[in-house]
C-alpha cells in the first residue's frame, strides 16, 4: 500500500508543473468542455505510465534517452502547430464545437506529446531506481500510483478551469486563447532550439 500511495504522490507532483501540456489541458477545457479537458490529461497521464511500465521492464537510462533528440524535434513541431492554431482560428464564441476526431484524437495527441518529454523519462528513471528497490510489491505498483495520481492532478485542473469559465465573457476566453497560442508557440520553439543547437 505505501508503494501505491509513494507513486500517487509523485504522480501528482509530476504533473503539477503547467508546462505546453498543462495550457493545452486548460485551452481544450475552455473551448471544448470537460470532457476533452479531461481526455487531454488522460493522455499525459497515459503517457507517463508508458515510461514507468518501460522503466519497469529494465528499459534504462540510455536506452530512454536515445531517442530524445528525434521525439523533442516532432514534440517541438507539434506543439508550434497547436500554438499557431490558437492564432489563426481563435475562439468567437464561448461554446465551440468539438475539434475533428472527438475524444480518441484528444487523448491521443497529448499521449503523443507527453511521449516527447525527456523530463518525464528522467522522472521516471528516478522514480523507478529510487523506490522499485525498495517495494516489496514491485515496480508495477508504483507505475498504477504514478498514473492515478497524475490523473488526480488533471482532473482537479479542468474540473477548477469548466468551474471558472461560466464566469469568464467570450473577450476573456478569446485574450486566453491568444495567450496560449503565444505560450505553445514559444515552448515548442525553445524545444526546437534544444534539440537543435
Amino acid at each position: 500500500m505505501s508503494a501505491l500511495l509513494s507513486g500517487i504522490a509523485v504522480g501528482f507532483a509530476v504533473a503539477m508543473p503547467v508546462g505546453p501540456i498543462g495550457v493545452l489541458c486548460i485551452k481544450r477545457s475552455l473551448k471544448d468542455g470537460f470532457r476533452f479537458g479531461l481526455a487531454t490529461g488522460l493522455g499525459a497521464a497515459t503517457a507517463d505510465a508508458t515510461y514507468g511500465v518501460l522503466v519497469a521492464l529494465g528499459l534504462g537510462l540510455s536506452g530512454l534517452l536515445a531517442y530524445a533528440l528525434p521525439l523533442k524535434i516532432g514534440g517541438g513541431l507539434l506543439i508550434v502547430l497547436l500554438g499557431l492554431r490558437s492564432f489563426f482560428k481563435p475562439n468567437e464564441k464561448a461554446e465551440i464545437a468539438a475539434p475533428k476526431g472527438g475524444l480518441l484524437a484528444a487523448w491521443l495527441s497529448t499521449y503523443l506529446l507527453t511521449l516527447t518529454n525527456p523530463m518525464t523519462i528522467l522522472a521516471f528513471v528516478g522514480l523507478i531506481a529510487a523506490l522499485g528497490t525498495a517495494s516489496t510489491a514491485g515496480p508495477y505498483v508504483l507505475v498504477l500510483g504514478v498514473f492515478l495520481g497524475s490523473l488526480l492532478w488533471w482532473m482537479l485542473l479542468v474540473g477548477g478551469v469548466v468551474a471558472l469559465k461560466s464566469r469568464l465573457p467570450t473577450r476573456a476566453l478569446r485574450w486566453l486563447d491568444f495567450i496560449s497560442g503565444a505560450v505553445l508557440v514559444a515552448w515548442g520553439g525553445a524545444i526546437l532550439a534544444n534539440a537543435f543547437f
